[in-house]
């Protein structure tokens, strides 16, 4: 697949595009881990085209006490594949992370 040439200012806008959706990841990082948000909420969000592209190992290892460890042994146990993004967790998944870590 070929790189599409952009010009300057497509390539400005789209590198602006792409901080600000890291801005707001690690926000929504930052509101999970100091309380301000909760597992259930975060996964909610799932739609939203910003979130869903939240890795689902990142967003364990944000939770207070839980690192990249434990983060893999979590998602071998729910069967949840490492590349797995949060808009790409089927119910049952879901439903197992949160009562896993909810």
């Amino acid at each position: 697949m070929a790189i599409p040439q952009l010009s300057p200012e497509e390539r400005q806008a789209a590198l602006e595009k792409a901080k600000a959706a890291r801005i707001k990841r690690a926000e929504v990082r930052d509101e999970l881990k100091s309380g301000k948000l909760t597992l259930a909420k975060v996964l909610e969000m799932k739609n939203d085209p910003v979130v869903g592209r939240m890795k689902v190992s990142t967003l364990i290892e944000t939770m207070p006490g839980y690192g990249k460890a434990k983060a893999e042994k979590i998602m071998k146990e729910l069967q949840i594949a490492e590349s797995r993004r949060l808009r790409g967790l089927g119910e049952r998944q879901q439903t197992a992370l949160l009562e896993r870590l909810g």
